[in-house]
């Protein structure tokens, strides 16, 4: 499909955003990114996503499609003829839309709690909380990959997109926390998984370096603590 067809609203940072880029990627759409200043919100983002007023946004000829997991599925829906993302198993597609929602909706959130936590003790029991999530992920990718590459099996799928966008972020947290999120001795299948995934043609290059996000999260923590000292 011509570039100028397919148009994606986003920032490089996003990691939500970079999920629409490795699915587009991964079915070798051509697209147009534009970026977005969050700060001082676009027209036509505000025209797009007149409800949320948020990227991504995927800009499908005259069609705004919102929210990145929704983007992903209309993605491997409407150009069916490239690689599934989604299980083609009817269960196993539903199980995979429940631990991506479980990700989204109760894992991130401990992420989002730690830019405002304030005393050691409570860093320390979002810390924990963070890495069993990442043993009970690394027991839902033994059993989802059977033995194979990724989260969908010999390629990547839905859930290596919805887990594998906070890769990044997770280094940048680890050197704030002074902690190894992704430790071979703990999670050895996700250590594996997360290299096989950073290093695919269709992600690399995607996820912003390290040092960018980690420069990202100082700001994000400074506005923290300069909302919380009005």
């Amino acid at each position: 499909m011509p570039t100028n067809d397919v148009k994606l609203l986003g920032a490089p940072a996003s990691q939500y955003v970079n999920r629409v880029q490795f699915a587009l990627n991964l079915k070798s759409i051509d697209y147009e990114f534009i970026p977005q200043n969050m700060r001082e919100k676009s027209e036509l983002l505000l025209k797009s996503n007149p409800v949320h007023k948020n990227i991504p946004v995927l800009l499908h000829g005259d069609k705004p499609i919102c929210d990145s997991l929704v983007i992903v599925q209309y993605i491997d829906e409407f150009w069916f003829d490239g690689p599934s993302i989604l299980p083609s198993d009817p269960y196993d597609r539903a199980i995979a839309r429940f631990w991506a929602a479980y990700i989204d909706d109760k894992w991130i959130p401990f992420f989002k709690e730690l830019t405002t936590a304030k005393d050691e003790e409570s860093k320390t029991a979002l810390v924990e909380k963070i890495l069993e999530g990442l043993k009970l992920f690394e027991d839902v990718f033994v059993k989802a990959s059977k033995g194979k590459c990724f989260f969908g099996g010999e390629t990547i799928g839905f859930l290596d997109i919805v887990l594998g966008c906070y890769l990044g972020w997770l280094k940048a947290w680890g050197i704030q926390l002074d902690v190894n999120f992704l430790d071979e001795s703990k999670t050895p299948a996700l250590v594996g998984w997360a290299e096989r995934f950073s290093s695919d043609k269709a992600i690399h290059g995607i996820i912003p370096e390290t040092e960018e996000l980690f420069r990202i999260l100082q700001i994000i923590l400074a506005r923290a603590a300069d909302a919380a000292s009005k």
